[in-house]
């Protein structure tokens, strides 16, 4: 059984067990955090399709970790014109373990 959810603006495959890197969340480290935004479930009966969302579906999940990422630089620069700029940027994260998958009467 996986379910895809949208968080941070973005898409994710997550399956029951699985640890996803996601972008931070607003929860401390260790407590669980519900995504209601589950686009699909696949069961191994059945695959439910959300229009735009699953209706009764719920994916939740354990927050393991957060941290930064590595780091980006951003280097700009202009030949002949004395123009350079360099910046860095770290994005924050949060490790989710998930932990169980729901759907409208079954569980994962």
């Amino acid at each position: 059984m996986y379910a895809i959810i949208r968080s941070g603006g973005k898409q994710y495959r997550v399956a029951e067990g699985d640890v996803v890197r996601l972008e931070k969340l607003e929860a401390e480290a260790g407590s669980t955090v519900e995504f209601p935004d589950v686009l699909l479930v696949s069961t191994d009966e059945q695959t439910y399709v959300g229009r735009p969302q699953v209706e009764g579906a719920r994916v939740t999940g354990t927050v393991a970790a957060e941290g930064l990422g590595k780091k980006v630089l951003v280097f700009k620069y202009r030949a002949k014109k004395q123009y350079r700029r360099m910046r860095g940027h770290r994005q924050a994260y949060s490790d989710v373990h998930i932990d169980q998958i729901r759907v409208a009467g079954e569980t994962g």
